[in-house]
């Protein structure tokens, strides 16, 4: 029975796979040969879990993330960590962080066929995108065993980069059973499109971590300017503004870097303040100032370009870190988070930085501290994961009902 069994599944596999999975020096007969080794491997130890009898059972696929310290993997690697208190098994190979590519490519591949193999019919598997080449894959398989999909949406690449085939990725999503979306801007652009798919948002990354969290916010001395950190990547196309700011203009604050990609050269500002780069675990530990600057693009009047666009839609992963440190948040008044910021009252927000002089000059010591006690609030379920596992009680309730 299990040699007979097998024989279908590598064909129907190989069938769903990718175009130069593993690029051209893997040929197609070696394909066939380890995915039916795979398949073998799989079904030697049946998937079974101790489950709720009114439960689906729950699984993700982990994968090669090229880096740990890397601020793109931190908020994937979170998610792992979020579904695993969720009740979710993987069914891959375990995380791991191999820099170099091809290796990398090699447990993608082999970590999430076995995974696809073993996954059993009807069941959920959630999955988090972008997924470079391997999200139709998973998708067609899961499609195969009647598994309900639930995909978390990290970015939408045609929506962040202003360009792209926008009728190809929402077609990637209509294939899903339930989104976990950034916030409702999200969800509407996506209906406006057509999208029919139930979503839930997710408002606010978490921010994992297994370290003491500090609270690095400050209110400076009379006459003393007020420390704006900005953290991110600081290169002239997303964070071009930086460098549109001109010495010799006097300001009531100094912005604090932090990040890969300044330009030491082109920054023509005293007020600006490299501090260096450090990874996401650590970065936090060094974070000091009295807010923390959510903006994009190459403007200091408005946020501007895709990148800047992008913030009328999008979560910052960097806010997410500025509430980890107990900094309050400047953020632009037309970004999608800024709702959530006053709200929550853990910060302002400015229709241009031009008038970020003014709106500090009216802040007291008392309404600081209460934005710093309102982000500590924030802070907790950050830390816990909260936010996400609201929002995928939602989307299980939505899909095992």
């Amino acid at each position: 029975m299990l040699w007979a069994s097998a024989i279908n599944c590598p064909i129907k596999i190989v069938k769903c796979l990718p175009q130069n999975t593993l690029g051209r020096s893997i040929t197609r007969p070696y394909i066939h040969i380890s995915v039916y080794f795979l398949y073998l491997l799989s079904t030697t130890k049946p998937t079974t879990f101790n489950i709720s009898p009114m439960q689906q059972q729950r699984f993700y696929i982990s994968r090669n993330y090229k880096s740990v310290a890397g601020a793109a993997s931190k908020p994937k690697t979170d998610c792992e960590r979020i579904l695993d208190t969720l009740g979710f098994k993987n069914l891959g190979f375990r995380q791991t962080t191999y820099k170099s590519s091809a290796v990398g490519a090699m447990i993608n591949f082999f970590g999430i066929t076995k995974g696809l193999l073993r996954l059993p019919r009807r069941s959920v598997l959630c999955v988090q995108y972008p997924l470079s080449k391997y999200y139709n894959y998973i998708i067609r398989i899961a499609s195969l065993k009647k598994s309900n999909m639930i995909v978390i949406v990290h970015d939408i690449k045609t929506l962040m980069n202003g360009k792209g085939d926008v009728d190809k990725e929402l077609k990637k999503f209509s294939k899903a059973s339930a989104l976990v979306v950034h916030n409702d801007r999200m969800s509407s652009w996506l209906k406006d499109r057509g999208l029919k798919q139930q979503m839930f948002s997710n408002y606010l990354f978490d921010y994992l971590t297994d370290q003491n969290t500090p609270n690095n916010a400050m209110f400076p001395d009379e006459g003393a300017p007020f420390d704006i950190v900005y953290a991110g990547g600081l290169g002239k196309k997303r964070s071009g503004f930086l460098y549109a700011i001109k010495n010799g203009i006097v300001n009531d604050y100094k912005l604090v870097l932090f990040g890969k990609g300044f330009d030491e050269d082109a920054a023509n500002s005293s007020m600006l303040d490299y501090r260096g780069m450090f990874s996401p675990n650590e970065v936090v530990h060094h974070l000091s100032g009295s807010f923390g600057l959510v903006w994009s693009g190459t403007s200091t009047e408005e946020c501007t370009g895709s990148f800047g666009n992008y913030l009328r839609y999008n979560n910052p992963h960097k806010t997410s870190l500025y509430i980890l440190g107990g900094l309050p948040i400047v953020i632009w008044n037309k970004a999608a988070m800024a709702d959530f910021i006053e709200k929550e009252k853990i910060g302002i927000s400015v229709s241009s930085l031009n008038e970020l002089d003014e709106k500090l000059r009216n802040i007291k010591k008392e309404d600081h501290q209460q934005m710093v006690a309102n982000v500590l609030r924030v802070r907790d379920s950050i830390v816990s994961g909260g936010f996400l596992r609201t929002a995928m009680t939602q989307a299980l309730s939505h899909v095992e009902q």
